[in-house]
């Protein structure tokens, strides 16, 4: 089953923009990644400074040489780490992929 990683991150007050922009990117070069199945970006309807994401991986192989990738460390432990208040992260395994009812599709694709 798939590797799940759903992540909150929390932009720095001002920041929201340029943390959007960032996640953008990161999505896209995600998104290539062979074992990238997908990886959603929400912003909170509540708090525009609050994001959460979704990603998917084939493996948690396919997840480590996604954090090991140069668009994770030049994205965002080089810059978007740094715009954020705070960030958390939990990993699941997906259990029922039927249950979700939609396909799975990035915001690039």
């Amino acid at each position: 089953m798939a590797y799940v990683v759903c992540a909150t991150w929390k932009a720095a007050a001002g920041q929201e923009d340029a943390v959007l922009g960032l996640l953008t990117q990161i999505s896209a070069a995600s998104s290539a990644e062979p074992g990238c199945l997908l990886f959603w970006v929400h912003r909170s309807m509540a708090d525009p400074r609050t994001f959460f994401l979704y990603e998917q991986y084939a493996s948690e192989a396919d997840f480590q040489a996604h954090a090991a990738s140069d668009h994770v460390r030049r994205i965002v432990l080089d810059d978007a780490v740094h715009r954020l208040e705070e960030r958390r992260r939990e990993v699941f395994e997906l259990l029922v992929p039927e249950a979700a009812g939609a396909q799975g599709r990035s915001i690039h694709g």
